[in-house]
């Protein structure tokens, strides 16, 4: 009896203790926290997101690409300038024995050249050349909008998860309450002398259960938020943050003929692989144009200067100089054909045009794949409805069974076992009502990211 007293008063110690912990818990955590809602936390993280910075740069890229220049339109001015010279000493021995010597003989040159070459005609090469650049530069564009869609779905999905994560520890919360309530009752009964110490030390153990999972929660929400501020690239990661929302707003008016109708016109993947396609058809009209005569233009200007010093006999001790200088200007044009290369041609225009097919069986593909996640996921969005609104009931009906249990249960017409199965069939209920709606917006989500839509949560 002495040991089952020390325990009974431990544990009503501890149950003491737990609250005010708990409390202590929320209040630091809460402190001091930036409040961020949705749209913050999307804008934020376009703005901040690596991933994107690196999307936004390789469009860049592309961008910088598409000139009429690197498409063969524009001519091509070169120069070259040249300067240079040499020093000369000349000995002649004679037949008389005698010597002739010229020393220090100074030469130089000279030379400037300017040349221009321009294409006229190539077989359209040009042309499709700069079109091929253009639908390149279309790509970066569609890659930079892809990478901002992926993120924005993150984003919007981990904030709803955080919440979710929150909707869990209030519900944890409220069965510490419970459990806190029915130790309340436990203990009154006890000290009249209606119940046992079993009882009450049973209650206490399942207070301490129930306050234990709530002090674990709180790790889920921590890991949460971290993710979520790594997403938005924020500078610093322990810094807290806090959300606006406390609920999963969900959007029942979601139909699939419409989502069909914007997936074939928005999604970025199908534009992405049409692209792809007109680039391969691009391709193949480049390889086509090697067949077509070709037609260069080419002019230059020249300028030379030599000058060169003349040296005399020793014994006049004199050195003659002279130069000459020429200018010159050239044109002309320069018409050719590839008569034959072995077939290489003709194999590269087979290739392309393999490659072209290919690459539409590919947007094929990728449009059938696109359907069958639509349709895929829209059931589940369907049935995620209906699962809502069946958890909702049951709920209810959960909270009305628990009340009639505790009224029982202070009365003595109910057991502690009872009871306890009765709360937890409540916090069951509610758990499975914040789980289905988290997975509702899931799938909210991806049906709106597959139709090109997800940029509205902006």
């Amino acid at each position: 009896m002495r040991v089952t007293s020390i325990i009974l008063k431990n544990l009503l110690m501890i149950k003491r203790l737990i609250p005010v912990f708990l409390i202590f818990i929320i209040a630091e955590n809460s402190s001091g926290q930036e409040i961020y809602d949705l749209s913050r936390c999307v804008t934020t993280g376009l703005e901040q997101n690596f991933s994107v910075k690196v999307a936004r740069n390789e469009k860049a890229i592309s961008d910088n690409n598409y000139t009429r220049g690197n498409a063969g339109f524009l001519p091509t001015v070169s120069t070259t300038n040249r300067f240079g010279g040499n020093l000369t000493s000349t000995t002649q021995n004679m037949n008389d024995d005698s010597q002739r010597i010229s020393s220090g003989i100074h030469n130089t040159t000279g030379s400037a050249a300017l040349n221009l070459n321009m294409t006229i005609f190539n077989g359209l090469n040009v042309q499709t050349t700069y079109q091929k650049l253009d639908e390149l530069k279309q790509v970066g564009e569609l890659n930079t909008q892809m990478a901002m869609e992926n993120l924005v779905a993150q984003i919007v999905a981990e904030y709803y998860y955080y919440i979710q994560q929150l909707n869990y520890q209030n519900n944890m919360e409220y069965a510490v309450s419970l459990s806190r309530e029915r130790v309340r009752i436990d203990e009154d009964r006890y000290l009249l002398g209606a119940s046992s110490k079993l009882e009450l030390l049973q209650s206490i153990v399942y207070l301490n259960e129930d306050s234990s999972r709530l002090a674990r929660q709180n790790e889920a929400i921590l890991e949460s938020e971290v993710r979520l501020k790594k997403l938005m690239a924020l500078e610093n990661l322990e810094e807290r943050i806090a959300l606006q929302d406390t609920s999963i707003a969900i959007n029942p008016d979601l139909h699939y003929a419409e989502l069909l109708e914007l997936t074939l016109d928005l999604n970025t993947s199908l534009q992405v692989a049409k692209k792809d396609q007109q680039i391969s058809e691009l391709d193949y009209k480049i390889i086509a144009s090697r067949s077509y005569p070709y037609l260069n233009l080419s002019s230059g200007y020249n300028y030379s200067y030599r000058g060169y010093g003349t040296g005399t006999i020793s014994d006049y001790g004199e050195l003659a100089l002279n130069n000459q200088q020429t200018r010159t200007f050239n044109y002309g044009l320069t018409l050719g054909m590839d008569i034959f290369d072995g077939f290489n041609r003709r194999r590269e225009k087979a290739n392309a045009r393999i490659a072209a097919e290919n690459r539409m069986y590919r947007y094929q593909e990728i449009e059938q794949n696109i359907k069958a996640e639509l349709l895929t996921v829209y059931y589940a969005y369907e049935n995620n409805l209906r699962l809502v609104q069946m958890e909702e009931q049951n709920l209810d009906v959960a909270r009305e069974n628990l009340e009639i249990a505790l009224e029982r249960y202070r009365l003595g017409a109910l057991s502690g076992l009872e009871l306890r199965e009765v709360q937890k069939s409540l916090l069951d209920a509610e758990e499975r009502l914040i789980s289905v709606k988290f997975q509702t917006k899931i799938a909210e989500i991806s049906l709106l990211q597959i139709a090109g839509k997800v940029m509205d949560y902006v």
